[in-house]
């Protein structure tokens, strides 16, 4: 079983808690002569591959380090400017090391909202009235798995694409929240989640889940 990551929305769209529980490796390094064959662009203040994929460079990858040395946003952690120096063919041969970096705050706060909206349009298609919304996303690199509780709070899985079976995992969350976050007299229901307890009777789930298969938390 692999786990990538949870996260919990609330009624209204938001997210009030976020888990990083392990990230497939994506990182890859090649050594190009010039001219550079992927066409890079400035994103979100990152430098993204934009066209050119090739052998596990994929369009949206981020330059993460150039000749041992990691970026840091648009430049290098020596101040050099990456495109720059990648156009300079003065420094060719280079190797430049791509991935796809971890998500930033604000782009799961995004992502938490988009994903309510379509679950909502999701329910809305149903020819069947009171639909349950999505349950579960497949993808040729992840799979999603979402169960909303009569309250309007979302619990989302981002699995590997292989798992199987996490409808158990989700109900054992949500009794983790029950537990340790609605009984805790300081949260309020739909406020961001932030309890010790809870953080750390989720990892521990997620942990005995994968550890002892799903059948057995």
């Amino acid at each position: 079983m692999a786990i990538f990551s949870v996260f919990i929305v609330n009624r209204a769209g938001g997210l009030i808690y976020d888990y990083d529980h392990s990230a497939p490796k994506t990182e890859v390094e090649y050594t190009f002569s010039y001219p550079l064959e992927p066409v890079l662009k400035i994103f979100d203040e990152r430098i993204v591959v934009a066209f050119g994929q090739r052998d596990g460079v994929k369009v949206g990858h981020t330059v993460l380090g150039i000749n041992g040395i990691p970026s840091a946003g648009r430049s290098l952690e020596d101040g050099r400017d990456i495109l720059e120096t990648i156009a300079n063919e003065e420094n060719y041969p280079i190797a430049i090391k791509f991935g796809r970096p971890r998500l930033t705050t604000n782009e799961k706060i995004m992502l938490a909202s988009m994903f309510h909206s379509l679950f909502a349009i999701g329910s809305q298609l149903s020819p069947e009235p009171r639909s349950s919304g999505i349950e579960v996303l497949e993808t040729d690199t992840f799979k999603l798995w979402c169960s909303q509780t009569l309250t309007g709070i979302k619990f989302i899985i981002i699995s590997d694409p292989k798992q199987t079976g996490l409808e158990a995992l989700l109900k054992k969350l949500y009794e983790v929240y029950a537990d340790f976050a609605l009984k805790n007299p300081f949260y309020s229901i739909d406020m961001p989640i932030r309890c010790e307890l809870f953080d750390q009777n989720l990892q521990s789930t997620i942990d005995q889940a994968e550890r002892l298969g799903v059948a057995n938390i």
